[in-house]
């Protein structure tokens, strides 16, 4: 399980974030890379920080791992939705986007658009599984656990 459950009822997840090197040769010198891990998953992620601030463009950043959540969350909950309707959904892409704030401080992630391409078996209306997809944003724990606007603009197609 990846969660523990209190008696409450409450879920708790864990995470370890490692990192090792020097920064003894200031900003400029140190490695970004670092290793993530959520026990009992198997996979480890490679992370390291945006490009403009010195990362690795070919690792994922803490600002996309944002945005991949918030896009998950969002698919999984429409498919338990859908699938609870009887609804056949056949395919789903999200091709999502965060814009980050560069006003004065704190500097965060401004917005949040999901943009999800939903293919349905026919039989649904577009305003039944657009109706869907808006209870799939009321449920998603992401984007209900960010202070960041998330907004989500689908386009459903029928096989």
């Amino acid at each position: 399980m990846a969660f523990t459950t209190d008696p409450d009822g409450t879920h708790r997840y864990r995470a370890t974030a490692t990192w090792s090197g020097s920064t003894g040769a200031g900003y400029e010198g140190f490695s970004r890379a670092h290793r993530v891990s959520a026990p009992p998953a198997e996979a480890t992620l490679e992370l390291s920080n945006d490009p403009s601030l010195g990362g690795d463009a070919s690792c994922l950043d803490p600002e996309q791992l944002v945005l991949a959540a918030a896009s998950s969350c969002q698919l999984l909950s429409f498919l338990a939705i859908a699938a609870r309707a009887r609804i056949d959904v056949t395919g789903y892409r999200d091709d999502a986007e965060a814009t980050m704030s560069h006003d004065e401080g704190p500097h965060r992630i401004a917005a949040i658009v999901l943009r999800p391409r939903i293919t349905v078996a026919p039989g649904p209306s577009v305003p039944r599984v657009e109706r869907l997809v808006g209870l799939a944003h009321q449920e998603c724990y992401i984007a209900n656990s960010l202070a960041t606007p998330v907004t989500v603009e689908p386009v459903v197609t029928f096989m």
